[in-house]
This record gives structure tokens, sequence and C-alpha cells, in this order.
């Protein structure tokens, strides 16, 4: 740690002091770093979980809405084959 004072005197002999200190850089950044990094990532497997079971609970409802036509197109074949007999 190295700290510095100018002096500098002016034409008028007004005097002015400056003073550098120089401190050591801060450490410990990561762990808000990796704090941040945690909260990212947790939020986005959440929006990937929530996107995902959109997705399958989308498929499960085509799926029985076609299992539902398929039953209906199959009762009105055998209400015309009994139609025919």
């Amino acid at each position: 740690m190295a700290d510095e004072i100018h002096e500098t005197t002016a034409p008028d002999g007004t005097t002015h002091t400056t003073t550098i200190i120089d401190r050591e850089p801060r450490r410990g950044g990561g762990w808000g770093m990796g704090l941040i990094l945690l909260v990212v990532l947790a939020v986005a497997a959440f929006v990937a979980f929530q996107f995902l079971a959109n997705d399958k609970t989308e498929s499960g409802a085509i799926t029985e809405a076609a299992q539902k036509v398929g039953n209906a197109a199959e009762d009105v074949g055998d209400a015309a084959q009994k139609a025919v007999d």
C-alpha cells in the first residue's frame, strides 16, 4: 500500500494538498457473482420445466382428442353397418 501526498503552491502563495491513497483491491466478489449465476440458473430451469410441462399437456390433449374422433368414427361405422343389415 503506497500513499502519495502532492503539494502544489500557486503563484499567489496558496497551497493545495492532494493525497492519493492506494488500497488493495477487494477480494470476494466471486460470492456475489456465484449467487447471481445460481439464481439465473434456477429461473432458467423453472422456465424450461414449465415449457416442457405445457408441451406434455398439449400433446396429451391432442392424443385424447384424436382418440375421441377415432371412437366417434367407429360408432358411425357401426351404426352404418347396422343400417345396411
